[in-house]
């Protein structure tokens, strides 16, 4: 399984692409919104993981921008994974078809691993 995760704070992207390679997965890293857009433009990711803020593009831009110019190889479903919990956030997510909307307070590390794993798994049988 290949997973992009997009996230500013070196710490937080560092802990994330571990405990994922941890679980099995191919991990590619963004530190910020044009290189996760970058990377989503090659395509082939199962699942991707994009903060909201980050620097030089923000999470919705990088979806809008996506949208506009699929990749030749589609991606899976794409989530937000953010502490930016507003009503008018979740409300622009889903007007993006963005999978999910995962707020990093409420999952340690391991949590998000199981939680991503239920989203590939639900996507499987559907």
């Amino acid at each position: 399984m290949r997973i992009l995760i997009a996230e500013d704070e070196d710490e937080m992207r560092a802990l994330y692409s571990q405990v994922f390679k941890a679980a099995g997965f191919l991990v590619d890293t963004a530190e910020n919104g044009e290189k996760a857009l970058f990377y989503l433009r090659k395509g082939g990711y199962d699942i991707g993981l994009i903060d909201i803020r980050m620097p030089v593009m923000d999470g919705f831009a990088v979806v809008e921008s996506l949208k506009k110019t699929p990749p030749i190889t589609p991606n899976g479903p794409l989530l937000f994974l953010t502490n930016n919990e507003g009503e008018e956030a979740i409300a622009r997510g889903i007007s993006l078809d963005v999978r999910g909307y995962l707020l990093k307070v409420n999952y340690t590390p391991d949590q998000l691993v199981s939680e991503v794993n239920k989203i590939l798994e639900e996507r499987k049988q559907s």
